[in-house]
């Protein structure tokens, strides 16, 4: 039986993580699927590798959500919503608001910045707002002394989703680490002071400037009636946008633990010398881009310590300690599991298994 052989364009759409953007079909929510985002609250991170970021202090606040309202027939399951909670419409100049995800340097160096055969890159999402009019984009350096590009796009028609495509220029002049820090930011504008708007839009790469930074930006927060949607976030290598690349659920969750991880449910532990003090004792889901800062998400929940003389439920926890290869928290709970018995084992029972007891971030 004779074989065909199968052109080999036919696997040109097929290359696999061609996407530089992680999690851009808005899918992996470990944190939790709601966020109320504010000055007070900080710059806060909310789905998987996406990120609010205050520019000065902001009147306005969000809720940002994991939505179901996606395009139809496109394939997706889930977009990242913006949801004005409180208003801002007279916005400080120096005040503004994005949605922003970070890349890894060593993820980048076959786009060969600062060389003249630099790559140019395509960017494209879906977007959705009741806001219609200019919306602004941004790119920028962080190793290149903050060298960036800005990019105007327009919802057109309001709420209704619509494809942006944005062609961005190579960088010959720019510079990449080949490290793990952020090589690259890409920066949703969702409101921007006269600051950012006073000067011409970055159009091509060029030193940072703040009033080329968002020319023509819209106010989303001037009114609690608006919402911004966003999903199906592509870059890619090239001149064209391709269709967007699904990545199976396991190989899409397993890169966005290298930058955060939530454990909960049954973990061992040992007791220290100090018998009010225990380790626990975990393997990291995976390995992560550096030493995680090391947190308690949820102290109010209850857990159990079962072992030894004595048990205990609700004990109070506090301190962290942590490496990139393996996770530790040592904790003070102000009861005597073994006041003669140091170095035997317990078990820390966390009893809500849907939500997250510790967590790990080693986020850009």
């Amino acid at each position: 039986m004779a074989i065909s052989k199968i052109p080999s364009a036919g696997f040109q759409d097929n290359v696999k993580f061609r996407n530089i953007i992680i999690n851009g079909d808005m899918s992996i929510a470990q944190r939790g699927t709601s966020f109320s985002c504010s000055n007070s609250s900080g710059d806060t991170y909310t789905l998987d590798r996406f990120e609010y970021i205050d520019v000065d202090t902001p009147d306005s606040v969000y809720t940002i959500t994991q939505d179901t309202d996606v395009p139809s027939g496109q394939g997706f399951a889930k977009s990242l919503k913006v949801d004005v909670a409180t208003a801002d419409a007279s916005l400080d100049s120096s005040d503004g608001t994005q949605i922003e995800t970070k890349i890894e340097g060593q993820n980048l160096q076959y786009l060969n910045f600062g060389n003249s055969s630099a790559k140019s890159l395509t960017l494209s999402f879906w977007v959705k707002s009741n806001k219609t009019g200019t919306y602004v984009v941004r790119l920028l350096e962080p190793d290149a002394s903050s060298r960036m590009t800005s990019f105007a796009y327009t919802i057109s028609s309001a709420n209704t989703w619509e494809k942006k495509t944005i062609s961005v220029p190579a960088d010959t002049g720019g510079t990449i680490n080949n490290d793990n820090g952020a090589g690259l930011n890409i920066t949703w504008w969702l409101s921007a002071g006269t600051d950012y708007q006073s000067g011409s839009l970055a159009s091509t790469w060029q030193s940072y400037s703040n009033g080329d930074s968002a020319v023509g930006q819209v106010n989303l927060a001037d009114s609690t009636s608006n919402e911004w949607y966003i999903t199906g976030v592509q870059l890619e290598a090239g001149t064209t946008a391709s269709d967007f690349e699904f990545l199976p659920h396991d190989v899409n969750l397993n890169r966005c633990l290298r930058y955060f991880q939530g454990i909960n449910g049954a973990i061992n532990m040992h007791q220290t010398s100090n018998a009010s003090a225990a380790i626990v004792h975990f393997s990291l889901q995976q390995n992560m881009r550096a030493t995680p800062t090391m947190a308690i998400a949820n102290q109010t929940a209850n857990i159990g310590v079962f072992g030894g003389n004595n048990d205990a439920i609700n004990p109070s926890i506090s301190g962290a300690k942590s490496t990139s290869t393996y996770g530790s928290c040592e904790y003070t709970h102000g009861q005597n599991f073994h006041s003669d018995s140091a170095g035997e084992s317990q078990i820390l029972i966390y009893n809500d298994f849907g939500t997250t007891f510790f967590t790990m971030d080693a986020e850009l």
